[in-house]
């Protein structure tokens, strides 16, 4: 039987569940693929699954880690098209191509709709095992580290300012958390379709990166009101679209940075999952709430090509060897990074 190194928690808990032990290396079936990893991204869920959320309850032990890129090491007999040896990364959304919603291009509203790395065992280890239809080869030019730290992000980010938010050129965006990775992608990918983009931070030394990716304002929330400091900015109109993922710490604020006929969505809960809404404010001022989940592949294989095109940049704070994901995920809850946290093999 052959083994491979593996990082995964036997029990749910803190970041001292993790463990650095060997696993058999993944059999495939007739239309999966064999993925030696080169890197692995993090992303806040894999802390949720870790400390048990109810919304990922996974068979233990279980294996974490949605953002994948590496090189096809085996293919199932079922397989065309993909070489062994193609250097890829994964679509960390796993649909059945199936159901009404998969034919009709909305695959990230399958009915089995899951997530490597919460759905089933995911990149934090040498080897993982992926459908066929998740493998995409890495553009020219995008290293395997970038290749990891974009997927996730950037097809949420992109679903929520343009399949959910129907952002137009010339709107301003409110998009909070530059630091984090959908935060980061949000940014650029506004700034791309011509809007302008206001973001926040919860550092000074964290103003300037924001700024390179394209902000036109930068207010770090740790110093000033955020609602307040938006109205100065639109000289009391508020912004047309907000993009939210952190939850009850910023929500008021958040509602109140928008326009009249205003677009919030989120795709978070990372300081809880419980809001209040005021709905005499919510249809006077004609808002709209919207939440997202993911993207869909079409989504993602367009910001594959802006990545390609250097138009897209994954920022990428730091990389840990992956016996040392405990590490990583402690810096990851601590919010003192900027951009991408990637595990390498």
């Amino acid at each position: 039987m052959k083994v491979m190194k593996a990082v995964l928690f036997r029990e749910h808990g803190g970041p001292e569940k993790l463990r650095y032990e060997e696993l058999p290396v993944p059999k495939i079936g007739p239309q999966d693929v064999l993925v030696r990893v080169k890197a692995c991204a993090l992303n806040h869920l894999d802390l949720w699954v870790r400390q048990g959320s109810p919304a990922y309850a996974v068979p233990l032990p279980h294996v974490g880690g949605s953002d994948v890129s590496g090189t096809v090491e085996q293919t199932g007999a079922q397989v065309e098209g993909i070489a062994v040896g193609t250097q890829v990364f994964v679509s960390p959304g796993i649909s059945c191509w199936n159901c009404e919603f998969c034919l009709a291009g909305r695959d990230n509203m399958c009915r089995t709709y899951n997530l490597l790395g919460a759905g089933r065992h995911g990149g934090y280890a040498e080897y993982v095992n992926v459908p066929f239809r998740n493998v995409l080869p890495i553009p020219e030019n995008v290293t395997v580290e970038q290749a990891a730290a974009f997927p996730l992000v950037s097809v949420t980010a992109s679903h929520m300012l343009f399949g959910l938010a129907e952002l137009q050129t010339g709107e301003t965006v409110l998009v909070m958390g530059a630091g984090s990775g959908v935060g980061m992608m949000a940014v650029q990918l506004a700034k791309l379709a011509g809007a302008r983009v206001i973001t926040t931070v919860g550092s000074d030394d964290k103003i300037p990166k924001a700024v390179i990716l394209g902000a036109d304002a930068v207010i770090n929330h740790s110093k000033e009101k955020v609602s307040e400091r938006v109205k100065l900015l639109t000289e009391g109109r508020g912004v047309d679209v907000v993009v939210e993922h952190i939850g009850p710490e910023v929500w008021d604020s958040c509602l109140e940075s928008l326009s009249k006929g205003g677009r919030l969505i989120t795709c978070g809960a990372t300081t809880g999952g419980d809001v209040t809404l005021n709905l005499r404010s919510l249809y006077s001022r004609q808002l709209t709430v919207k939440g997202s989940y993911m993207g869909t592949r079409a989504e993602l294989v367009k910001a594959a090509e802006l990545m390609g095109q250097k138009r897209l940049v994954a920022v990428i704070d730091r990389t840990f060897p992956l016996q040392e994901a405990r590490a990583a995920q402690e810096l990851m809850a601590s919010r003192k990074f900027f951009g991408k946290i990637v595990l390498v093999c």
